[in-house]
């Protein structure tokens, strides 16, 4: 009969095709149960008020059209729902695709069991596949399967946030108008069953039957599957069904009778007593033995070849001891509101004599005696037949030897010519050399033979008088020995020691033993190379879920591996983080030391302060602490390079990557708590909190410089890589809420599973302390507040006229968070300033352009002003009539503008800091980035003139990418810089002369202050309104901007040519307002002066 697991058995390759699937299927649900967004739990109020009305269970589905009407009559909630569509619909369809696998699974299962029935495989019934080994294996498995996917979903995915996800999915995705969608199947199997993993929570009735039957399986495959293994299996009262997901059997079979009453036996207090003495009574037997075994040098070739049976039973019973023990005393498996349950493990506890310390010590040598003997035994398998073909070499060259010493030619101290010896010996040396490797059994008897001829013949023909011969006999036997011993080194060994030694059950248990480890490595960080053995036995877990998958050829191979391999990899990076966060801890004290305690060695020193300068404890201390970081280092480098699963961990790279995660930690959570401000201290309390942040940084700078040559590190690039890369990534989070399409965790660039960046609650609107920082900055420079001076670069108090703060805050910032600080600050602003052009192009078109008074009085004023180049008549009551009836519209306006202004401001004095430092930092690039820039705008410019000139192509990132560079260099003008797109809109010029105009009777000129706010209680700053206005005027077309100027000129014209005709000396306030206003305006854009003829005569005037 053909294999069942051969090619070309399609039985046999149909259902473990279903089988490897299956378990592809629960490594997905496994890894995706890591990623559910927040927003689906809807734990926060916050969450819930937001969402409430576009995340639904399945109640959705018995009215559609209600909850659609709610959303269509708030056009608010229709912009929510579409925002959270874009953030959410790319994860929401991974979830849908691995809830569909399940269905897909039992249905192909379903279909497979039908297809036997109906005698599709040709001689394959359901009996026969059960009666064959591998496919009731096989059978069993994919049942088994079925059951750990639903469970693992009801435990890891709750089923109200399954129900809002498939109605998510079902609402945004192309699935509800698909004919052939099944997702209605998929509902009805993965509908909340009311289960919840929380402790004390209660067992729904029929749970997980009813479950377990929403799809109906037959009940004859069931049934037949229950019969063959009730003569198989053995259960225990604690069981782990899936890598390390374990069910307390007490609990679990509670309301089943007959199995509670087949449980009722075990758990008779007798019994547990029994169990649990007698696994302590074989801990403290074991562990002598097992160390025994471990000591230098005990466990040589011969010993384990003599001992194969005995060191495979100590094993065995080392590994039981430690599952039951394990498993028995885990945390998990018992629900502690559940009395008996506590009573059962209290029990076991106190019988077993439980010590975790010392069961961890008997996992740890148990590790380390597996792992030795396992590479021994390789070892010996590689070299087999080698060394086989050597022993039989050694031992016909001997008997060869013998039969020439016989042959009487050859002298060897006076023996005797034997022809019959000589034939004798000549025959058996052939008899030996014709011993076949590959016939291992024949040639093991015919050894034993061998063996036993030459011992015979030193009987009968009274060698022993001769001790050279019975030297060579007795090396051949020797020989012969080791032949037999070699021929019986198989693989089965190692197959026994594999499954032996699975520890796939303590996948998830193991946690509960971090610490011990951690406490250990602390203590003894060579503890490191104990461990190295710990996590390869747990590497053996991997075989569980991949042995079906490898055997079906599947593709899910490498992703599968590549999962479990990297969350044991991850638990290794947890348990060996304690090595870099005693690091750290040790060079917190030295920092602190070198600080305060230590005193610099000035250049010239009198001989009698020696002394006083030598400090010898604190050298000491500083000595002996720099020592023990160096013994951490050296305790990881001695774990050699391993092969965890598929990833090769690589103990330099451990060391490096757990010391960045350790800086990323501190620093982060450093940034988090210094930078928290409170908006109500006076005076404010940001440059103090810099200052202190300052040192803070430089700390742990220091700190870096300090150790990088102790622990062979590159200390200045892993603190520039992880500095920025905290920054960026909290720029980039801050910059979310500007944004429609959110960037989540796990598509950040700047985010690492490896070397996490903290995620901390946010205290105030900010999410981060870079949006803190900057929304500080905005309070304390609000132009209602202040008054900005350009010529001396500060801001004063418009109502004491104290200084608020000035363009040192920017060097503190550089100080605190460096480039990557200003720059992601500035990057910061730049959303700000979009939001709030677009808030105000918004108010523009919803509010002034659909208000009919002000409209109107834009018309009359376009008719009154045309001809621009004309002098408008009666001047003074023509722009007043126009400035009174729009007054109400001017508030959210001025608000608006100033706020972008403001915001201009300070980008401008990021930009000089970061240009002023680089070229002090880094001339050279600073230099190349300027001669770069100006010779790549030079090019476009002669592109434009003439077409044929080279002009970078569309799919070239060059402008891209040195804008960056250039921004970080400070290498930009801020006010020139498009920050939105735009459409026409209608008298926009004319509404922006109307507003520049209503503001000029708030503002008065001052020789050496220029133009400043005439009353504090109705506050405009100069400054931000010009900036405001010009970044405005910016995002449209330029004729807008030469229709605005227009306006004012004309409007300088008018006034002033009614005040000749009325004969009126001075020149009015409003008209110097304007003349400030256009000089302003062409100093910051740089246009030239000739823009506006009468700029260099008016300041004569005043």
């Amino acid at each position: 009969m053909v294999d069942f697991l051969a090619e070309n058995n399609l039985c046999g390759q149909a259902i473990l095709r279903i089988v490897s699937r299956g378990n592809a299927i629960i490594a997905e649900l496994l890894r995706l149960s890591d990623f559910i967004p927040a927003v689906f739990r809807l734990k926060d109020k916050s969450d819930q008020q937001k969402y409430g009305d576009i995340i639904c269970d399945f109640s959705y589905f018995k009215g559609p059209e209600y909850y659609d009407g709610k959303l269509e009559a708030k056009p608010e909630l229709q912009d929510l729902d579409e925002e959270f569509r874009e953030n959410n619909i790319e994860i929401l369809s991974r979830f849908y695709l691995a809830f569909e696998s399940v269905h897909k699974y039992i249905v192909d299962l379903n279909r497979y069991l039908d297809d036997l029935h109906e005698g599709v495989y040709i001689q394959q019934t359901l009996e026969t596949v059960l009666l064959n080994e591998d496919g009731k294996q096989l059978l069993c498995e994919a049942l088994y399967l079925y059951g750990v996917m639903l469970l693992v979903i009801d435990q890891k995915i709750e089923g109200e946030i399954r129900e809002r996800m498939l109605v998510s999915y079902y609402r945004y995705s192309a699935a509800r108008s698909s004919a052939d969608s099944n997702l209605d199947d998929i509902c009805k199997l993965l509908r909340s069953t009311g289960y919840s993993s929380q402790p004390g929570a209660k067992r729904p009735a029929n749970y997980p039957e009813s479950y377990f039957h929403r799809v109906p399986i037959s009940t004859t495959f069931i049934s037949m599957v229950i019969g063959r293994l009730r003569s198989d299996d053995i259960y225990n009262q604690v069981i782990s069904i899936y890598m390390g997901i374990t069910v307390n059997l007490v609990e679990a079979w509670e309301p089943y009778k007959a199995a509670k009453t087949a449980l009722n036996y075990t758990l008779d207090s007798a019994n547990i007593k029994e169990q649990a003495t007698r696994y302590a009574a074989s801990m403290e037997s074991l562990k002598p033995h097992v160390q025994q075994l471990l000591k230098e040098g005990y466990l040589r070739e011969e010993f384990i070849l003599d001992n194969i049976p005995k060191l495979l039973n100590c094993l065995r019973d080392c590994n039981v001891a430690i599952r039951w023990l394990m498993l028995h005393s885990a945390e998990s498996a018992y629900d502690l509101n559940n009395k008996r349950l506590r009573q059962i493990k209290d029990q076991v506890l106190n019988d077993s004599k439980y010590n975790p310390r010392i069961l961890f010590q008997l996992l740890l040598d148990t590790a380390q005696f597996e792992f030795t003997l396992k590479e021994m035994f390789k070892q010996m398998l590689s070299e087999k037949q080698i060394k086989w073909e050597s022993y039989k070499k050694e031992g016909s060259e001997r008997m060869t030897e013998l039969a020439e010493v016989f042959s009487g030619v050859k002298p060897l101290t006076r023996v005797e010519k034997n022809e019959n010896l000589q034939a004798w010996f000549r025959e058996i040396s052939k008899q030996i050399e014709s011993l076949n490797y590959e016939d291992s059994t024949a040639a093991g008897r015919k050894t034993v033979q061998l063996i036993q001829a030459l011992v015979e013949v030193q009987e009968f023909h009274q060698l022993e008088s001769n001790l050279q011969v019975c030297q060579f006999l007795a090396d051949t036997r020797k020989f012969l020995h080791h032949m037999i011993r070699t021929i019986n080194i198989k693989e089965e060994v190692l197959i026994t020691m594999q499954i032996v030694g699975d520890l796939s059950y303590a996948w998830q248990i193991i946690d509960s033993f971090t610490t011990i480890m951690q406490e250990s490595i602390r203590v003894s960080p060579s503890m490191v190379t104990k461990l190295r053995a710990t996590f390869l036995k747990l590497a053996s877990a991997l075989d569980l879920p991949l042995l079906r998958i490898n055997q079906a050829n599947s593709a899910d191979l490498l992703s599968v591996s590549q999962f479990y391999s990297g969350e044991l990899v991850a638990y290794v990076r947890k348990v060996l983080q304690i090595i870099p966060e005693s690091m750290f801890t040790s060079l917190a004290k030295i920092i602190k030391l070198q600080i305060h305690d230590i005193m610099e060695v000035p250049t010239r020193l009198d001989k009698d302060k020696l002394k006083d300068y030598s400090q010898l404890v604190a050298r000491y201390e500083v000595a002996k602490l720099t020592h023990d970081i160096s013994i951490f280092t050296e305790g990881i480098l001695m774990m050699k390079t391993t092969l965890v699963g598929i990833i090769k961990v690589d103990p330099k790279q451990l060391l490096e990557d757990g010391i960045r995660k350790e800086l990323v930690k501190r620093v982060a959570y450093a940034l988090h708590k210094g930078l928290i401000f409170n908006p109500k201290a006076k005076p404010s309390e940001l440059m103090p909190k810099l200052k202190e942040m300052a040192a803070t940084m430089d700390g742990f700078y220091r700190s870096f410089e300090y150790i990088q040559d102790y622990v062979s590190i590159y200390g200045l690039k892993i603190w520039q890589e992880e500095v920025s890369r905290i920054i960026n990534y909290n720029v980039e989070q801050e910059c979310n809420s500007f944004l429609r399409t959110k960037i989540q965790d796990w598509q950040s660039v700047h985010q690492s599973t490896h070397i996490p960046i903290p995620k901390f609650p946010s205290v105030d609107e900010s999410a981060t302390f870079i949006g803190r920082l900057c929304r500080e900055i905005l309070r304390i420079t609000d132009p209602k507040v202040t008054c900005y001076m350009d010529q001396m670069n500060t801001w004063y108090d418009l109502k004491s006229h104290q200084e608020v703060t000035n363009n040192r805050l920017f060097s503190e910032i550089q100080n605190t968070l460096g480039t990557f600080g200003l720059n992601g600050l500035d990057r910061l602003l730049c959303f700000m300033i979009v939001k709030e052009l677009q808030n105000f192009l918004t108010m523009l078109q919803k509010t002034i352009l659909k208000d009919r008074t002000a409209v109107d009085a834009f018309k009359a004023m376009i008719g009154a002003v045309n001809p621009v180049k004309g002098i408008v008549a009666n001047a003074s009551k023509v722009y007043g009539t126009a400035v009174a009836k729009t007054q109400k519209i001017w508030g959210p306006y001025l608000e608006a503008i100033m706020k972008v202004g403001q915001m201009q401001i300070l980008r401008q004095q990021i930009a000089n800091e970061l240009n002023y430092s680089c070229k002090f930092d880094s001339k050279h690039l600073g230099a190349a980035l300027e001669n770069l820039n100006k010779s790549l705008l030079a090019d476009i410019e002669a592109h434009y003139q003439d077409p044929s000139l080279p002009y970078p192509k569309e799919d070239n990132t060059l402008l891209y990418e040195i804008t960056a560079y250039l921004e970080a260099a400070g290498i930009h003008n801020p006010l020139s810089k498009i920050y939105i797109t735009t459409k026409r809109l209608p008298y926009f010029p004319i509404i922006n002369f109307l507003f520049i105009i209503a503001q000029l009777p708030k503002l008065q000129y001052s020789k050496n202050q220029g133009m400043t706010c005439r009353k504090t209680t109705d506050p405009v700053d100069w400054p931000p309104l010009v900036l405001g206005m010009l970044t405005l005027l910016k995002q449209f077309h330029s004729r807008y901007t030469h229709q605005f100027l227009a306006l004012i000129g004309q409007f300088i014209r008018s006034i002033m040519e009614q005040c000749t005709s009325q004969k009126i000396p001075d020149m009015p306030s409003d008209v110097v307002g304007a003349l400030m206003f256009l000089e302003d305006y062409v100093k910051y854009t740089k246009l030239p002066r000739k823009v506006c003829f009468i700029f260099d005569e008016f300041r004569t005037i005043l």
